[in-house]
């Protein structure tokens, strides 16, 4: 593969001749990929480099125009096809999860939320967690709105990627971060009422 500089690759990937240059990007993206996503479980989710690849070409050639100058242009390729296929791999990974179900197997007094749980609690601090926890899952069922629980029980407890949230729901991800800043006040409000400090909770819902 010979050296080209960032003028080189746009002016061949532009230019009539451009077959050799996108044989020679598409061989760097599969070799960077198989390298950043080495040990990740790439063939039980039915993925590959080259997929991958292929798919990050395509976006790249589309977005040449959005190439500044800014870096190397196979860096800035590089992180285009890095993105493209950690947000395959995550959608892959729930590809099978019904939001439904992951709603209706979080029980109000069956389940903790996997941010809050600490392996070695403190005696001192168990009344108080519980009391707090159980709280906040009858809150979550009794006072938001299905929409909003749906969202939040997903992507806060269960960490499903906000892209793939917002996919399932059929919204996108500035409504999805709105829906659930809402919730959150909602919740928030209704501890301070019942003169529960909100934060040790709160902190476990940080914005992803």
């Amino acid at each position: 593969m010979k050296e080209r500089t960032n003028e080189q690759w746009l002016a061949e990937l532009r230019g009539p001749e451009k077959d050799e240059a996108i044989a020679d990007l598409r061989a760097l993206l599969v070799r960077g990929l198989g390298a950043a996503l080495r040990g990740r479980r790439m063939r039980t989710a039915g993925a590959s480099a080259e997929d991958f690849a292929q798919e990050a070409l395509i976006k790249i050639l589309d977005n040449l125009d959005a190439f500044r100058g800014e870096s190397r242009f196979t860096t800035w390729a590089q992180k285009i096809a890095l993105r493209v296929a950690f947000t395959e791999l995550r959608r892959r990974e729930w590809s099978n999860v019904s939001l439904q179900e992951m709603t209706d197997r979080y029980e109000i007094r069956g389940a903790e939320p996997r941010e809050l749980a600490d392996p070695e609690p403190g005696p001192e601090n168990l009344a108080s967690r519980r009391i707090t926890v159980e709280y906040l899952q009858r809150l979550i069922y009794e006072e938001l709105t299905e929409r909003q629980r749906e969202a939040l029980v997903a992507v806060m407890i269960n960490g499903m990627p906000l892209e793939e949230t917002a996919r399932r729901m059929g919204t996108n991800r500035n409504a999805l971060y709105k829906l659930l800043h809402d919730a959150r006040r909602k919740l928030k409000r209704h501890l301070i009422s019942r003169g529960l400090s909100p934060r040790d909770v709160l902190e476990a819902f940080d914005e992803r």
